[in-house]
C-alpha cells in the first residue's frame, strides 16, 4: 500500500508539472519557487500548535486546487501559478514520507514520523 500511495504522489507532481507547462512562465519559476511553502515552518517559533497550523495550511492539497481553480477560473496566471507550485510541493513532500504536523511536535505527523526520531521509536 505504501508505494501505492507514493505512486499517487508520483502523479500528482507530474499532473501539476503538466499544468505549469501550459503557464506563460519559464522553466526556472517552478525549481525557484518549490521551496516558498515551507516558509509556513516559521509558524513553529510560536510554538508546535501555531506551527502545525501555519505547515498544514500551506501543505494542505484542497488549499493547493482551490488556489489553482481560482486561477484559472478567474484567468489569473499568477494565481494558477501559486496552486500549481504549492501542489507539486505537498506531492513532493508527501512522496519523501512528510506528511501533515500533529500539534505535538513537528516530527510527528499524519504519515508516521520522520526525521531522527523516527529511528528511536
Amino acid at each position: 500500500m505504501k508505494n501505492l500511495l507514493k505512486l499517487e504522489e508520483l502523479a500528482q507532481m507530474l499532473a501539476a508539472a503538466l499544468v505549469f507547462s501550459y503557464l506563460p512562465y519559464a522553466w526556472w519559476w517552478l525549481p525557484a519557487l518549490f521551496l516558498l511553502p515551507d516558509l509556513s515552518m516559521l509558524g513553529y517559533l510560536a510554538g508546535p500548535r501555531t506551527g502545525a497550523v501555519c505547515y498544514n495550511l500551506a501543505h494542505h492539497k484542497a488549499l493547493a486546487l482551490t488556489v489553482g481553480l481560482a486561477g484559472w477560473l478567474l484567468a489569473q496566471p499568477l494565481l494558477l501559478l501559486a496552486g500549481t507550485v504549492l501542489l507539486f510541493h505537498s506531492a513532493f513532500d508527501r512522496l519523501l514520507g512528510y506528511g501533515l504536523k500533529y500539534s505535538t511536535t513537528f516530527h510527528d505527523t499524519h504519515l508516521g514520523r520522520v526525521g531522527k526520531t523516527a529511528a528511536i521509536s
